[in-house]
């Protein structure tokens, strides 16, 4: 027998998305580590002598009581613990953090409970882009491990045609088949995408690192497009649309 859930609880809350709701009220939905993805209203957040403004801004982490209505829960308590400012102070940091959450939030399903370790990864995400210079490299790394922790691993290390081990050489990546294609396959496998040697030694070497190990590489520019090229291809494919995200970083850059 299913044992009731509790009607009321205190949690860590990343807050993923936030809209507006009747006249006073916010609709956000969080990621919790026990209890997966959840919208919730936060009654009078909006009013500027509300408790609650101010600890219920886009990327930060509250503390946040938590009761279950009927058909919304709703946020009786929200004390901000973790700000990540430069998220809002740096437009591409800010723009990367909008990319990873919006991929999570499409990847992911509310009522979804098994999220203990996509809420350190994006926790730690956000983290790494407020501190760490390379933010580009923080995201292929978080796309990486996402793409594991909800099962759509890319096979990086054979051939998803013919399943040899791949030799150090240019190779192309199937969206459709969710991995490397060799050339001596390709023409089996549809719709293929190029990818260069050094393209793809980052990604395995992403696929397989702690995230120290990544944080002090070098990557040449070209090998990251490729790299951020095939995984956004892969992504698109996944989740049957293109991020709103993707075109503002691509905004962001052009700026820089």
């Amino acid at each position: 027998m299913t044992e009731p859930r509790e009607r009321s609880f205190r949690t860590p809350a990343i807050i993923l998305k936030r809209r507006d709701f009747g006249e006073a009220d916010r609709l956000l939905t969080l990621l919790t580590p026990h209890h997966g993805k959840i919208d919730a209203i936060a009654k009078g957040a909006r009013k500027l002598n509300s408790t609650k403004t101010g600890h219920v801004e886009l990327y930060t982490r509250a503390d946040m009581l938590i009761h279950r209505g009927r058909d919304l829960a709703i946020v009786v308590q929200a004390e901000m613990t973790a700000p990540y400012l430069p998220l809002r102070e740096d437009l591409a940091r800010g723009a990367y953090a909008g990319y990873c959450v919006e991929l999570l939030d499409r990847l992911t399903a509310e009522g979804d409970v098994d999220s203990y370790r996509l809420y350190m990864l994006l926790d730690e995400t956000l983290v790494r882009l407020s501190i760490d210079q390379d933010a580009r490299m923080a995201a292929r790394y978080f796309e990486l491990k996402l793409l594991d922790m909800v099962g759509y691993r890319p096979e990086l290390s054979e051939c998803v045609v013919g399943h040899e081990p791949l030799l150090p050489e240019d190779q192309y990546f199937s969206a459709g088949e969710g991995g490397i294609v060799c050339p001596r396959h390709v023409a089996q496998a549809g719709s293929v995408m190029p990818i260069s040697m050094e393209g793809l030694k980052l990604l395995r070497h992403l696929q397989r690192s702690s995230w120290k190990a990544v944080a002090a590489l070098k990557v040449p520019p070209a090998a990251h497009d490729d790299a951020e090229r095939v995984l956004l291809g892969y992504i698109t494919l996944l989740i049957e649309r293109r991020l709103q995200s993707v075109d503002f970083i691509r905004q962001v850059r052009r700026l820089e």
